[in-house]
C-alpha cells in the first residue's frame, strides 16, 4: 500500500494527509476548492515548522513531507489510483453516503475505503458501495500527527483481511489501533459525549460556572482539559451532530443535546473555529478566557 487519497482538507484531512506522508506514502489531497488545498497545506507547513523548532524533525523530513503531498480539486483525478481513500469529509451522513457511492464507481475492486466519521455507521456507509467487505472506519484524533490512537470501526460485511491491513496500516503510522464494531458512537463518542453532554447541563443548570467545571475535572479526575473546553475544541456544532447520531441511534434521551448547546450552534458560537463557545479566542493568543455571556455579573 503506497498511495493514499485524503477527501477533505479541513482539521482532520490536513493532518491525516501530514501523517501519511511523513510515514512516507504518497499523498492525493482531494477538496472541493483550491483555496482551501492552499489552506491545508500552510497548516501542515506549520505544523511541520513545530516540529522542526521542537527539533522531532529535520529540513529534510520536512521538505519530503510536503513533496509527497499533491492536490486535487477532482475526485476523479485524486482518487482514480489509489490504494486506500480515507474520507474526512463532514459530519453528515447524506454527504459521506454520496462520496462513498461515487468512490465505490472511481476506484478499482481491491481499493479500500476508510471514514474517519466519529459516530455514523460504517454499516450504512458501505451499503452504498460495491464491496462493502473493503470499507471500514479510521478514527483519527485531533490533532493528528500527536494524538496516538485510531480507532478502527468494523462494519457488518468488514472483512479480516481488511481489518487486520487497517491495523498493520496504523501502526506503521506510529499510532496504537484499537479495533471496535460499529455501534452509535463506536467507543470514544459514546463515552465522551455523554460527559460533554452532562458538563453542559451542570452550566446550564446553574451548578457550577465555566471555569468552576473544567477545574474539577481538571484536578479531579486529571483530564488534559475540562470537558467544556474539549467541547469547544471539538467544535459544539460536531458535539450536536455526534449527539444526535447517538440519540436517533439508541432511542435513549440521555443523549439528546443540551437545550444550551443547540441554542449556541444556533447562534454560531460553535468553539475555537468561530472565536466563541464556552470560552473567547484570539488568535495568536494561549490565555483561557470564559466567554462574556457564562461571566457572572
Amino acid at each position: 500500500m503506497k498511495n493514499i487519497t485524503i477527501i477533505g482538507s479541513g482539521t482532520m484531512g490536513n493532518g491525516i494527509a501530514h501523517t501519511f506522508a511523513q510515514h512516507g506514502f504518497g499523498v492525493s489531497l482531494v477538496d472541493i476548492n483550491t483555496e482551501a488545498l492552499n489552506k491545508a497545506i500552510q497548516t501542515i507547513t506549520n505544523n511541520l515548522d513545530r516540529q522542526l523548532k521542537k527539533g522531532l524533525i529535520d529540513d529534510q523530513v520536512k521538505a519530503t513531507t510536503l513533496s509527497r503531498i499533491k492536490t486535487f480539486t477532482d475526485l476523479q483525478q485524486g482518487a482514480a489510483h489509489a490504494d486506500l481513500v480515507i474520507e474526512a469529509a463532514t459530519e453528515n451522513r447524506e454527504i459521506k453516503l454520496k462520496l462513498f457511492k461515487q468512490l465505490s464507481d472511481i476506484g478499482s475492486d481491491q481499493v479500500i475505503l476508510a471514514s474517519n466519521t466519529s459516530s455514523i455507521s460504517i454499516t450504512q456507509i458501505a451499503a452504498v458501495t460495491k464491496n462493502p467487505g473493503n470499507v471500514i472506519g479510521m478514527h483519527f484524533m485531533n490533532p493528528v500527527p500527536v494524538m496516538k490512537l485510531v480507532e478502527v470501526i468494523r462494519g457488518y460485511a468488514t472483512t479480516d483481511a481488511v481489518t487486520n491491513t487497517i491495523m498493520e496500516l496504523a501502526k506503521t503510522l506510529d499510532k496504537d489501533p484499537v479495533e471496535v464494531n460499529d455501534y452509535p458512537g463506536f467507543v470514544a463518542n459514546r463515552i465522551l459525549m455523554p460527559m460533554i453532554n452532562e458538563a453542559i447541563y451542570t452550566l446550564y443548570e446553574g451548578v457550577a460556572g465555566v471555569a468552576e467545571i473544567d477545574t474539577v475535572m481538571k484536578l479531579g479526575m486529571a483530564h488534559p482539559m475540562g470537558p467544556l473546553q474539549l467541547a469547544d475544541f471539538i467544535g459544539l456544532d460536531v458535539c450536536v451532530a455526534i449527539l444526535k447520531v447517538l440519540y436517533d441511534g439508541f432511542g435513549n434521551q440521555k443523549y439528546a443535546p443540551c437545550p444550551l448547546l443547540v441554542n449556541m450552534v444556533t447562534a454560531g458560537h460553535s468553539g475555537v473555529k468561530t472565536g466563541s463557545g464556552f470560552y473567547k479566542y484570539t488568535p495568536g493568543s494561549k490565555e483561557l478566557i470564559v466567554a462574556d455571556k457564562f461571566v457572572s455579573r
